[in-house]
């Protein structure tokens, strides 16, 4: 049956258009069925491998920043939101553009398609690479010795980058996902395991505590604001559950529920932190409370209600998934709150000073968390996405963190601390990621993904993520700002 399957997928183009009645029924019944199996039964890859790509990423970021002049990076260009656009050149921009779009994005591509089985030599050659970059820079800038000093600047443009990160990331994965030569090992795992796929809806929720007022001690919101405010994620919930519905895209329902997905779970974040205004401070208490019980939750049986197949019609059983491990990605909020206001808005009498325990805070939070995820995927429980379970929540903390401790490497680099395309894509952040949940859909409903060759594959994610970094760009350069809720 699964050869047929697959015979059928395979060869979908090729099939008559006079194919109908039994026939026509049999196909799209194993063309279903071999969509669920596509997207059924993953176990993930291992937290080394995870690890790797977490390093080579934003490695390629600091390579590109140890490539570039400070007229071409995007600090230099920053404008005012009511500048005149025609006062600066858009073929020196695009042509900028495309240069970060070739040093970042594409390789970012390749690792994840065509050069997935070589991920730690091509991260070995990318650390190679820097390390060169970085030496030719200093030596030709006169830098003799290490210097982390850096000041407040840098570390809001390493803030940008890591956002740029995790969003080209996202937006990368999401489509080609769907296609074969995207490796199963760095899909969205069944139940529990690690990929880098689980990092997704973990990382988003932890970008946003971190930058969110209340890591910046700003007077938060009331919960009926923050209801109206969480509207549009929710009205994005629903057109995502329609249109997926409608267009049968391969989902699992154990991933979030029948219902549920990726934007009620923001917007339940963003409610549930409101209703409870406590400072920062004391955030990461909160949070570990929330985790802990939650764990321990699990650990006494809840986490044999959520892993069974059994649903019944009501509307907590129907989206068990969704509604409970959104208090492991509250949990989540909550500690990020507290790290990002201890990390970045912290108050200091030097800024300097400020900046290099940024910098030491955050090498031994990457340790101590890193380490801490082992020991609890060893001997408490595996880390389950599906649950958003303790040892997830801390994985997404240690691979997250790390992104940060390679990006501070860039102090090494004299110049420029960030790019073109960087600073395009956190200017509209949620436009540009609602732009690729489009182009993905308008993909995946023009043709057949799991019949589609390596080749056309790797040409369609090329053209996507393309098509996303110069929408992005062209926003950018008109002053375009977007802001969604």
């Amino acid at each position: 049956m699964e050869e047929s399957a697959f015979y059928c997928v395979s060869n979908l183009q090729a099939l008559p258009c006079n194919l109908e009645g039994s026939n026509a029924s049999v196909c799209v019944m194993l063309l279903s069925s071999f969509g669920q199996r596509f997207v059924s039964n993953l176990t993930g890859s291992s937290m080394l491998e995870i690890a790797v790509l977490t390093v080579a990423i934003p490695l390629l970021v600091v390579f590109r920043h140890a490539t570039i002049s400070n007229s071409m990076a995007g600090g230099s260009l920053k404008k005012n939101d009511d500048a005149v656009a025609e006062s600066r050149n858009m073929k020196t921009y695009l042509t900028t553009l495309c240069l970060d779009y070739l040093a970042i994005v594409l390789p970012v591509v390749s690792f994840v398609t065509v050069l997935a089985d070589w991920t730690y030599i091509g991260s070995f050659l990318i650390v190679i690479f820097t390390l060169i970059s970085v030496a030719s820079k200093r030596y030709k800038f006169g830098g003799s010795s290490l210097s982390f000093q850096g000041d407040s600047n840098s570390l809001r443009a390493y803030i940008s980058s890591y956002r740029f990160i995790v969003m080209i990331m996202t937006c990368e994965c999401i489509l080609a996902v769907d296609f074969r030569i995207f490796p199963r090992r760095l899909a969205k795992t069944e139940t529990y395991g690690t990929s880098l796929m689980d990092l997704g809806v973990g990382s988003f929720v932890v970008v946003n505590s971190f930058v969110s007022r209340q890591a910046r001690n700003i007077k938060t919101i009331g919960w009926k604001n923050a209801v109206q405010s969480s509207i549009p994620l929710i009205i994005l919930g629903f057109i995502r559950f329609v249109t997926t519905a409608g267009v049968n895209y391969q989902l699992h329902v154990s991933e979030y529920g029948v219902h549920w997905n990726f934007f009620f779970t923001l917007a339940g974040v963003s409610i549930l932190t409101s209703m409870v205004n406590i400072p920062p401070q004391y955030s990461g208490i909160l949070g570990s409370l929330v985790l802990v019980v939650y764990q321990l939750c699990l650990l006494l049986g809840l986490n044999n209600y959520l892993l069974s197949n059994e649903r019944g019609t009501d509307i907590i059983s129907q989206n068990k998934e969704g509604l409970f491990s959104l208090f492991g990605y509250w949990g989540m909020y909550l500690v990020g709150v507290h790290l990002g206001n201890y990390l970045f808005f912290e108050t200091s009498s030097s800024a300097s000073k400020s900046s290099r325990w940024v910098r030491i805070r955050v090498w031994i939070l990457c340790l101590s968390f890193g380490l801490l995820s082992v020991l609890l995927d060893r001997y408490v429980e595996k880390a389950s996405r599906r649950m958003c379970n303790l040892p997830y929540v801390v994985m997404v903390f240690a691979n997250n963190l790390q992104i940060f401790s390679i990006l501070m490497l860039g102090d090494l680099v004299p110049g420029s601390k960030i790019s073109l395309l960087e600073e395009a894509f956190n200017r509209n952040l949620l436009p540009t990621f609602l732009l690729a949940n489009i182009l993905t859909g308008l993909v995946n409903m023009s043709m057949n993904t799991l019949s589609a060759s390596s080749f056309t594959a790797t040409c369609i994610l090329i053209v996507y993520t393309f098509v996303l970094s110069i929408t992005a760009g062209i926003a950018d350069f008109y002053g375009i700002k977007l802001k969604l809720g």
